[in-house]
């Protein structure tokens, strides 16, 4: 009996909710605490719970009467979005019924400079899973739908797989408590075929509940496609209709919308990915096929719309859109104790802030992450939205700040300081990187320059560590929190202790893994497949790392404590050679990318020119011209300073990625400075049991413009533009990698010599250990001599004095010449 919309409540204890760091894709971002690792070092987020407040403290009297929270905030923001690389972002602000403040920071098209404002559109993910839960709360409360009653009442055909038992109902959906898989078969995040929202329920039927109804929770976007296609049945209307006239136009929302439509899309920011190797590139623009679960487009104001719809009891500016006690039980913890105040309600996350209740969602889609949160008792609220792709720590830590400084401005109270963080001094990245470990793992604090980065040996994100006048901090994209200590070789974080340990070379990768390693899925959402520490680990979703647990023969589970695929597993499937064709990730085939040679081959491309006709105008043609005074040239040839240096000169021969000798010997050159540190770091590796193996160094400036012309555009990221010259040409970099002195053979890296794929960037994540423990060990010794990787090729290191010298393009005969 009772209210229709009365909570449904279970007698199990409540189980902790441990998304890690952010809810991915179309996804919610409610965590009160992102674990970055297990050891007990806790990142606070940016949420808290609450049911509508009704006693709000006075307001100050007009918008102008923010300036220093206002003022407080565009300081913080600009730091952050310079620190973390944020294209455009706007804010709004909400106070009870009024839009206090809003702007856009940035650029919402860096390709024409169009300023990014209040009014720019941005993809907001999964914040449009409050949208879809209001349109069914409508119906429920007009006793057109119940909560709990089996959804097959509503959708006959819906039948997944349930060994476990029980019904599935719409509270249920809508609380990520049904049990179903994280996505669809069909119209899932990786999904760009834009199917309809019937293909892609339907498509749930081929699947299997991971848990029991009510079990355990599971964020679901298949899930709320559900609920959404329940709309669309029962209305007989399409879903995106169907949310425009009975949610977004009473609520005044007039540009949003969950279809791209032209009006909407003319104001749309472009937005960005980016991944740990240093890939960057333009987001994906298709439709979802679970578009209830994330397609709404929004501009900040429109969703600050929202805000004072909650905060006047669900009354919109065009008509009421649920009653009070609807919102109630929507800030309601559902399936959890009696009394609990934080937790998964139905729609919204539900947690702490200060001792304050807030309620709120997150959003993340290709290239953007958006933040909503709101103090219903205060009436406050923020939006905040962003154009880089997994940027949700920023979304909430600024959505967090402004809350904080809301509310203390109008309780008279010193407004809290936003601390932005600083790069660490130089030389303590490399002081502090290390394997910290203990008897239930431990981190990886891994040196770049004098960055430094941090991961878990349980997997989660790659995290960059900074500093603040307090000490050591996380302080990332995707999360901010505190470092306990780190000192004399050991890191303590809650009550463990972690002492470094050597990283000494690793075992060769065992057989059974040989044919599954590697790269699966799409050119815009890539699943690699490694070894890591004796163990096969995924990264999926660009950023999240899952150590995987065998359970069958090519089966393995992720991980069941945490992540974005919780209780999935990942099955491979092998042709006749053993080699695995596809991987099926919780229930998605990704199949193998075919990503550069095997071990042993060469890299070849189709030059898009003649290479005699090449030839010809390069040798016809003269270096640029540079001002400013350079260092005489002084090229040593390397062997000539030690002999047991070995030469494999590619472009002596055609075996490189032309096909064509461009050298007529096999020869090295270096300045004198560059050439006598290499000489070091090839006698310093004999302690390790390798040496050099040079493929090229000085190199004239007529071969860089023959490389230059020749390769594709989508190629040029690997070959250097002759109208500015390259470091080879001065005689200041070399390309090289390690051989085995006892073998003599060349070591096995992450890909081959000169190949122009992801592959040959120095932080590509994929591979085995030994293949990554080799290419570290070759990048700190010759990084130790200063020398710097190009961030594209892990066997390019520059030298620090390139700049001295000037461009080259002598040919190696007239070398020896006087």
């Amino acid at each position: 009996g009772g209210s229709p919309v009365a909570p449904n409540r279970t007698k199990a204890g409540v189980e902790p909710m441990q998304l890690s760091v952010r809810d991915r894709g179309v996804r919610s971002f409610s965590s009160l605490r992102y674990r970055v690792w297990s050891t007990g070092l806790i990142l606070m987020a940016a949420w808290g719970c609450g049911t509508l407040g009704t006693d709000a403290p006075e307001r100050p009297a007009t918008a102008e009467d923010w300036a220093p929270v206002t003022a407080a905030l565009e300081s913080f923001i600009v730091a952050e979005m310079e620190q973390k690389e944020l294209p455009a972002l706007s804010i709004a602000l909400v106070e009870d019924q009024e839009l206090v403040w809003s702007r856009g920071f940035g650029t919402q098209n860096p390709e024409t400079g169009e300023p990014a404002t209040a009014a720019t559109v941005y993809r907001v993910g999964s914040v449009s899973k409050l949208f879809t839960d209001i349109a069914v709360m409508q119906l429920v409360e007009r006793g057109e739908l119940d909560l709990d009653a089996p959804v097959q009442r509503y959708l006959p055909d819906f039948a997944p797989e349930n060994r476990f038992g029980g019904e599935i109902t719409l509270r249920q959906l809508m609380s990520h408590r049904s049990g179903l898989v994280r996505e669809p078969p069909v119209g899932h995040y990786f999904d760009s075929t834009e199917p309809t929202l019937e293909a892609t329920v339907a498509s749930l039927n081929e699947t299997s509940l991971v848990y029991a109804p009510e079990s355990r929770h599971k964020y679901s976007n298949a899930a709320i496609a559900v609920v959404g296609y329940v709309l669309e049945r029962t209305r007989r209307q399409p879903f995106a209709e169907y949310l425009d006239h009975a949610v977004l136009r009473p609520l005044g929302m007039r540009h949003s919308a969950f279809l791209p439509r032209s009006d909407i899309t003319e104001d749309l920011a472009l937005a960005v990915m980016w991944s740990y190797d240093g890939r960057e590139f333009a987001a994906p623009t298709f439709e979802l096929g679970m578009s209830p679960a994330g397609s709404m487009y929004a501009t900040v104001t429109d969703l600050g719309l929202f805000l004072s719809a909650l905060f006047a009891g669900g009354e919109g500016p065009d008509g009421r859109i649920l009653a009070p006690e609807t919102l109630d039980t929507m800030w309601t913890p559902q399936f959890d104790e009696l009394g609990a105040a934080t937790g998964r309600g139905i729609g919204f996350g539900i947690t702490m802030l200060d001792g304050e209740r807030q309620v709120g969602h997150g959003g993340a889609i290709y290239g953007f992450s958006t933040q909503l949160s709101a103090l219903p008792d205060q009436k406050l609220g923020v939006v905040v939205a962003t154009t880089r792709d997994f940027s949700n720590g920023v979304t909430g830590r600024i959505a967090t700040a402004a809350l904080r400084l809301m509310r203390a401005y109008r309780e008279g109270s010193p407004l809290p300081v936003l601390e932005s963080s600083k790069p660490l001094p130089p030389g303590i990245a490399g002081d502090l990187a290390g394997r910290y470990r203990d008897a239930e793992g431990g981190l990886d604090l891994q040196a770049r320059g004098d960055q430094l980065f941090v991961t878990q040996t349980r997997g989660g994100y790659r995290l960059e560590m900074r500093t603040t006048d307090d000490g050591l901090v996380v302080d990332d994209r995707m999360a901010f929190g505190r470092v306990e200590a780190v000192e004399d070789g050991t890191i303590t974080v809650g009550n463990r202790t972690l002492n470094r340990e050597p990283w000494d070379r690793p075992q060769p990768v065992s057989a059974e893994w040989q044919g599954l390693i590697g790269e699966y899925g799409w050119d815009h959402n890539v699943l690699f497949v490694f070894e890591r520490d004796g163990r096969l680990w995924t990264l999926i979703e660009w950023l999240e790392l899952n150590p995987m647990e065998r359970v069958g023969e090519d089966r393995y589970a992720f991980p069941a404590d945490r992540g974005l695929y919780h209780g999935e597993e990942l099955v491979f499937r092998r042709d006749a050679s053993g080699r695995a064709t596809v991987a099926i990730a919780a229930g998605i085939p990704f199949e193998r990318r075919n990503v550069g040679p095997t071990d042993g081959d060469v890299f070849r491309i189709e030059p898009v020119r003649a290479v005699d006709d090449l030839r010809a105008e390069a040798r016809s043609a003269s270096p640029p011209s540079e001002p400013g005074e350079f260092l005489e040239p002084d090229l040593v040839e390397l062997t000539s300073l030690d002999p047991s240096i070995r030469l494999d000169i590619r472009y002596a021969t055609s075996d490189n990625f032309m096909s064509t000798p461009f050298y007529t010997e096999p020869r090295a050159f270096l300045q004198r400075p560059a050439a006598q540190a290499l000489a070091r770091v090839h006698r310093r590796l004999e302690e390790h049991g390798y040496g050099l193996l040079i493929h090229d160094a000085y190199r004239p400036w007529y071969v860089t413009k023959m490389f230059w012309d020749a390769t594709p555009e989508s190629m040029k990221i690997f070959v250097a533009d002759p109208s500015t010259g390259s470091r080879h040409n001065r005689g200041a970099a070399v390309d090289l990698t390690l051989f085995d002195r006892a073998s003599g053979e060349p070591v096995v890296m992450t890909g081959v010599y000169d190949e122009f794929s992801e592959r040959s960037f120095p932080d590509y994540p994929g591979g085995t250990s030994r293949q990554r423990w080799h290419r570290e060990l070759l990048r700190d010794a010759m990084e130790a001599e200063g020398f710097r990787v190009y961030d594209f090729e892990w066997w390019h290191f520059d030298h620090d004095e390139w700049e001295r010298y000037p461009i080259g393009n002598v040919a190696f005969d007239a070398l020896d010449r006087p």
